[in-house]
């Protein structure tokens, strides 16, 4: 986002349209309101200044039980970001989407680049703020622990997720996987994910030959007759891994 000297909606002092809180005041500055790319928009701004689409952003009812940020504890709010309904939260500005909201918002963005052409160079990762101590956080809905995953495996982006209700992003996370997902990196991750199956069974192949046991490093007690059984047993299970 470029930075330009906006003033603050609240005391009027000069703030950095990057800026989420003033510092003068600490009113909050930025919210995210693109419904194209997910960025953070300047309160006030209608256009996004990342793709140019139209701000579209309203407030949705609250959930019937409140749910606290992962990361903060601030209770988070229902928006309506275009059609996809998220948790925000206002204090750290996370979103919490549940499991088919984020589906849809992969597979929305993964037709639109097909349909546009959009550039096929991955975003950098440099400038990625990534916390140095690990800090595994609780599901808003159920509170268990959730698991880190770098998403897509592929994106350097750190993602929180419940398997069971849904995903976490800190601040602008979720324009960096909008982004990576517009680039082609769900292809590339696919790609990568075939390559690694082909390896494993490239290997496991090659394990299989009636030859592989030769170079297999055996106690001393394996000798004779007694080596060339456990070569042979092993061969048989991997033959019957690959025939599975």
């Amino acid at each position: 986002m470029p930075v330009e000297s906006l003033k603050c909606p609240n005391c009027g002092a000069p703030a950095a349209a990057n800026a989420a809180c003033c510092d003068h005041c600490g009113a909050r500055l930025a919210t995210v309101g693109c419904p194209s790319c997910f960025g953070l928009m300047f309160i006030g701004q209608q256009f996004c200044p990342h793709c140019g689409a139209r701000a579209d952003r309203k407030d949705a009812a609250a959930p019937a039980k409140p749910q606290p940020c992962p990361r903060c504890q601030t209770i988070l709010e229902a928006v309506v970001i275009g059609s996809s309904h998220v948790l925000e939260c206002p204090h750290c500005e996370g979103i919490w989407t549940d499991t088919e909201t984020l589906r849809q918002i992969c597979a929305d963005q993964e037709k639109q680049a097909a349909v546009l052409g959009l550039p096929t160079q991955l975003p950098s990762n440099e400038g990625l703020d990534i916390d140095q101590q690990i800090r595994y956080l609780r599901c808003p809905v159920c509170n268990t622990m959730m698991n880190r995953v770098n998403f897509s495996n592929i994106s350097g982006v750190i993602v929180d997720v419940c398997r069971q209700h849904g995903t976490w992003f800190d601040r602008d996370h979720l324009h960096r996987i909008v982004e990576f997902i517009r680039a082609g990196g769900m292809d590339k991750a696919r790609a990568r994910e075939m390559e690694d199956m082909e390896e494993k069974r490239r290997r496991l192949a090659a394990a299989s030959r009636p030859d592989a046991g030769q170079n297999i490093d055996l106690p001393p007690m394996f000798s004779g007759d007694m080596r060339h059984s456990a070569v042979f047993a092993v061969a048989s299970l991997v033959r019957d891994l690959l025939d599975r």
